[in-house]
Order: C-alpha cells, then sequence, then structure tokens
C-alpha cells in the first residue's frame, strides 16, 4: 500500500474507484451519482497547515492503483478524520493500516492535538476500524445531512486525543 497526495491526474482513477453507490451512501459530504469533475474539483481542493490528503494506492496488479482516500481537514475549528475504499479493498486491512499512517503523521507533523470523526449506524465496519485506530464514542449520535441520501442519517461521533500517553511510537521516517 501507498499514501500519496492526488495528483489531478488521478480524477478517472479516483472517479472509478469512488463511484459506486454502496460506497458514497456511506459517505456524508460526496454527491451521488459521482462524476468525473466531482473527482477533478476534489483533487483541486486547496489545503491548509492541518489538511493531510492522501490517495490510497495498491500494487496487487503490479503497478500502483486508486483504491481510496484518506486525510484530515478542518470543518470550523475542529480536525475531522475521515476515508473510503473501492469495495474490492474492503476488508482487506488497508483502512487500518492508512489510519495509522495518517494518525502518525497529525501525531508528530500536524499542529493539531485532537481529531474527531463519525460513522453512520448503518456502517458499523466504519466504526470498527474507528475503534482500532484509538478513537473513542463521545456518547453522541447526530442526525446528519447527506448528499448522496438526501435525507438524515444518523451517525455515532467519535475523537481521538493525539496525545494520550498510550500510543505507540511512531516510525516514521526522515
Amino acid at each position: 500500500m501507498t499514501l500519496r497526495p492526488g495528483w489531478p491526474e488521478d480524477a478517472p482513477a479516483l472517479h472509478a474507484a469512488i463511484a459506486h453507490e454502496d460506497v458514497v451512501m456511506k459517505l456524508a459530504k460526496v454527491p451521488w451519482p459521482y462524476t468525473l469533475a466531482d473527482a477533478a474539483w476534489f483533487l483541486g481542493l486547496e489545503r491548509d497547515a492541518a489538511t493531510a490528503q492522501f490517495v490510497i494506492c495498491d500494487h496487487e496488479a503490479g503497478a500502483p492503483r486508486v483504491i481510496g482516500t484518506i486525510g484530515i481537514h478542518r470543518e470550523g475549528e475542529a480536525c475531522v478524520f475521515g476515508y473510503w475504499l473501492t469495495p474490492s479493498a474492503w476488508g482487506r486491512g488497508y483502512a487500518t493500516e492508512a489510519g495509522r499512517a495518517v494518525l502518525d503523521i497529525a501525531r508528530h507533523a500536524l499542529p493539531i492535538r485532537r481529531l474527531n470523526a463519525s460513522y453512520f449506524v448503518d456502517n458499523p465496519a466504519s466504526g470498527r476500524v474507528l475503534r482500532k485506530l484509538g478513537f473513542r464514542e463521545t456518547g453522541r449520535t447526530v442526525s446528519m445531512r447527506t448528499l448522496a441520501r438526501r435525507e438524515p442519517v444518523e451517525a455515532v461521533l467519535v475523537e481521538c486525543d493525539l496525545d494520550d500517553q498510550d500510543r505507540p511510537a511512531a516510525s516514521i521516517a526522515a
């Protein structure tokens, strides 16, 4: 697996990876149907000092293939962690592996101390990944409007304190 910044020329591969109704219905801010223009727009978003956004690539076919994205972005004062994978990559450990790498980056290279995330109640697999990464449920659920479903969906709110003393040592090379 490789994490790297997304490039404009990734738009067709990104579109092919995410343009599955099963993927988009699990995301709050992604429209359905998802178009090539949506992929190009996403890849062109400006980033700030607390933002880290990567495409996730596998190497199973010999050449890197985009299978998802993962990252941290700002929503107001909060820093929010999110990810998605194409269906053929589900259940294979990519989200956990990529998540650990992004959390290490956040802990050691970004000016943030806490991350927020959420998952839809009807997507418990995402909740399991977030718990493996050290996110803790806040005890709150909210009704979120989504672009794809066009109706409110119940979401569980979770958070991760990046200053936790029991976190594993980073394995980042300089």
